[in-house]
């Protein structure tokens, strides 16, 4: 977009669902720079679908030359800001007028879509050929991959340990008991309040693994599926190290602008707001910034004009399987088909692509 003739440049740090949803909103309204340490984006609610069917990855992970058709993508890790520019690890210096920081959580995972493919294969190869598995944490990571080998694989026998004193900590405890009478009835083996020591020994050829309260359990492989850290230690050392809450968490406004900073913006689950940290949220974010980008890029703007971000509400959906999924809505719990068939069939993947501008 242009305001006394010259275009405006935007920076946006991080290649996740807001970052790209937002570089592919502004694409033809200003010079946008996607910085990404990976050629792809990857609708991250899928990933756990791609290891018991790895053909569902083609669709789910998504080369950003595909919707960013009049952008410019730097294929590396931000290391710096300052008041202009943007380091990157590659020793590149992009000059900004506008910067977003959507880096979400760290995640190490290859840097082109090719080889995530072949991780997925590889995951789905260790899958196939182990008679029993360990999942280690019953978050949503860990709940979703037991609920998706229970369903794909009901010979294989899966036990889950997890260190909480219910599944599901993040969501009320209806869903939480709903969660684990599901999993039971598909003869998944719970074990809450257990830590495990991932560091096995080797009895008839299989693994055994030792927990907190001295159990042994035995499994032909496991799968680590707890937390994944934010990705915001690099900003430490740079012009936003101040505007870190003690979480690490970037501080915003009601606009989603860093607090303070009038050019520099926040979205995904980097940002402070007391909420779930949800894709379906995250989108929301970006078309925001995306609005107020817009209106300020066009010159002139009051305060009173800038888009308003609303926390979202208490709604949750995790997926069981293929055809199930727990739904907590703010007045209610509901678990079984129905809400499966919001998510569970094919997991957002195709409005997700569509939002993206692709073929669903």
């Amino acid at each position: 977009m242009e305001s006394g003739g010259e275009t405006r440049r935007v920076v946006v740090v991080g290649g996740g669902i807001a970052g790209s949803l937002l570089a592919k909103s502004l694409q033809f309204n200003a010079a946008v720079t996607v910085i990404d340490p990976k050629e792809y984006l990857e609708i991250t609610w899928a990933n756990l679908r791609n290891m018991v069917e790895p053909s569902f990855a083609e669709r789910s992970v998504i080369n950003h030359t595909d919707y960013l058709t009049n952008g410019r993508i730097v294929t590396s890790a931000a290391t710096n800001i300052t008041d202009t520019h943007v380091w990157t690890a590659d020793g590149h210096r992009i000059a900004y007028d506008y910067l977003v920081i959507a880096t979400g959580h760290r995640d190490v995972v290859p840097n082109t879509k090719t080889d995530r493919l072949n991780q997925y294969k590889a995951e789905n190869q260790k899958i196939q050929s182990a008679n029993s598995i360990l999942i280690v944490g019953g978050g949503p990571t860990g709940v979703e991959l037991a609920g998706e080998i229970a369903t794909d694989f009901p010979d294989k026998k899966v036990t889950l340990v997890h260190k909480g004193p219910r599944l599901l900590e993040f969501i009320g405890t209806k869903a939480s008991n709903k969660t684990l009478r599901w999993l039971k009835s598909r003869k998944v083996e719970v074990k809450l309040e257990q830590a495990v020591d991932l560091n096995s020994s080797t009895l008839d050829g299989r693994h055994v693994y030792k927990t907190s309260s001295g159990e042994s359990i035995k499994a032909d492989c496991h799968f680590l599926c707890a937390g994944k850290p934010l990705a915001s230690a690099w900003l430490n050392d740079t012009i936003l190290k101040t505007h870190l809450d003690g979480n690490g968490r970037l501080m915003v406004d009601e606009h989603l602008r860093v607090n303070g900073r009038a050019n520099i913006f926040a979205i995904g689950d980097i940002t402070d707001i007391p909420e779930l940290k949800q894709g379906f949220l995250a989108e929301k974010h970006a078309m925001v910034v995306a609005k107020n980008l817009k209106l300020l890029m066009s010159g002139g703007v009051q305060e009173s004009k800038l888009s308003k971000y609303e926390p979202g509400s208490a709604i949750a959906l995790v997926s069981l399987g293929r055809k199930d999924a727990i739904a907590q809505f703010p007045f209610a719990t509901i678990s079984g088909c129905l809400p499966g068939l919001l998510k569970s069939r094919d997991l957002f993947v195709g409005k997700t692509r569509k939002n993206m501008g692709l073929q669903a």
